[in-house]
């Protein structure tokens, strides 16, 4: 069995088969999954911000969390994270391109 030491040693899938097929024969160190469980941790502390909104933008940014049924702040940490992972995956499509 094959043991990979760090996340890039992972490759892009282009199907799910090809996925399946590499982690029947591969596993992930322990100490690498133990780092990604002790990062992840520190990741929940958070620090407080703040943000100044024009008073319309932020009555329907209010208007639209209270019809999802969400707190306005929630719903703006859930945007801003959603468009962060968005960012770090654009940026690395053209690294991969590269090698």
């Amino acid at each position: 069995m094959n043991v990979i030491t760090s996340w890039d040693e992972v490759p892009l899938f282009d199907r799910e088969e090809a996925e399946a097929d590499f982690w029947a024969v591969t596993r992930v160190d322990m100490r690498l999954m133990e780092s990604a469980v002790a990062s992840a941790s520190e990741a929940s502390d958070s620090v407080s911000v703040t943000l100044r909104f024009d008073p319309r933008m932020l009555s329907r940014i209010k208007r639209l969390a209270r019809c999802r049924f969400l707190n306005y702040q929630s719903m703006i940490k859930q945007w801003l994270s959603e468009r962060l992972e968005q960012e770090l995956r654009e940026q690395q499509v053209p690294q991969s391109r590269i090698r």
